[in-house]
């Protein structure tokens, strides 16, 4: 069951396909584009003609790509950067309508079901009632989300802060200086004051900056490997650490604010590991699903 989708999100364009034996999803094509929508898309404001007409030319390519990859199935949605906007569902619209694709606007419920759906399909020593946490740290927002495999999603809070956003607020230096990773963590702490995490028995993280720190640090982000994460980064500009780990160097110059909302994700929940998958994977787990009853039927 091959199956696709595309995933528009404050700072990224992606494009999953994979095919689906039983529970498992083996990747067959994977694109990202930094599409870097959360710099243009304002609370409350339309979103600018130029920066739909961008999306639309990068949802078109990784819809035919999808096709061209033999994908049965497609599914596009958008996040926090056009859930926020005042035309968002317009904007999905016209883009899909151009690209050839239905585009839907997730809301953030919807967004963090997929999310630990996702993330928790291939944790297969978990049991179905291990309390999970999962932290889902985007451009334009972070998602926490509990839950079990058995019984899915139980609490989630959307916090209107990302990587992204922080980023563009933040930093102005290349490696960053102390004082701007100073005032990230405040904002990070600032932004989970009040928020109280159900206990868990263990968390994962998902997103592209958890992705990222698998090269820089491993797969576990415990307190001292994501300090270790954010030395690194304050250690030389962005394109040598990006040389150097094999990483985009825009998606370094982000690294430091997602590292730093992880670090204070893991001060609730204790240390996080890099789950293997996330929104995509949890969008083609429905979508095959899906696709598979239609056919039976």
């Amino acid at each position: 069951m091959r199956c696709a989708c595309i995933d528009i999100g404050s700072n990224t364009t992606r494009l999953l396909v994979a095919d689906r034996a039983g529970d498992a999803l083996t990747p067959v094509l994977q694109l990202r584009a930094f599409t870097r929508l959360g710099r243009v898309c304002r609370a409350g404001e339309p979103v600018p003609p130029a920066a739909v007409a961008a999306l639309t030319t990068v949802v078109a390519e990784q819809a035919r790509a999808a096709r061209e990859a033999g994908a049965r199935a497609l599914r596009a949605v958008a996040t926090a950067a056009l859930r926020r906007t005042a035309d968002g569902e317009e904007v999905c619209a016209a883009v899909g309508r151009a690209a050839g694709v239905a585009v839907e606007l997730l809301g953030s419920k919807e967004e963090a079901r997929l999310a630990f759906a996702g993330a928790t399909a291939a944790l297969a020593d978990a049991s179905g009632d291990e309390p999970i946490a999962v932290a889902d740290i985007g451009g334009g927002s972070s998602e926490l989300i509990v839950g079990t495999r058995a019984g899915g999603v139980t609490w989630s809070r959307s916090l209107p802060i990302g990587s992204g956003d922080l980023a563009e607020r933040h930093l102005r230096s290349d490696p960053p200086l102390p004082a701007e990773l100073g005032a990230i963590a405040s904002a990070a702490e600032a932004a989970l004051a009040g928020v109280s995490v159900p206990p868990v028995a263990r968390a994962v993280a998902v997103g592209g900056s958890a992705t990222s720190l698998r090269r820089l640090v491993g797969p576990t982000l415990d307190p001292e490997a994501l300090v270790r994460a954010v030395a690194t980064l304050a250690s030389a500009p962005a394109a040598e650490i990006a040389a150097a780990h094999e990483l985009d160097p825009v998606r370094v110059h982000l690294l430091p604010a997602g590292i730093l909302l992880l670090a204070a994700v893991a001060a609730r929940v204790g240390p996080l590991t890099v789950a293997e998958g996330g929104l995509r994977e949890g969008l083609l787990l429905e979508l095959s699903a899906a696709d598979a009853a239609d056919a039976a039927g």
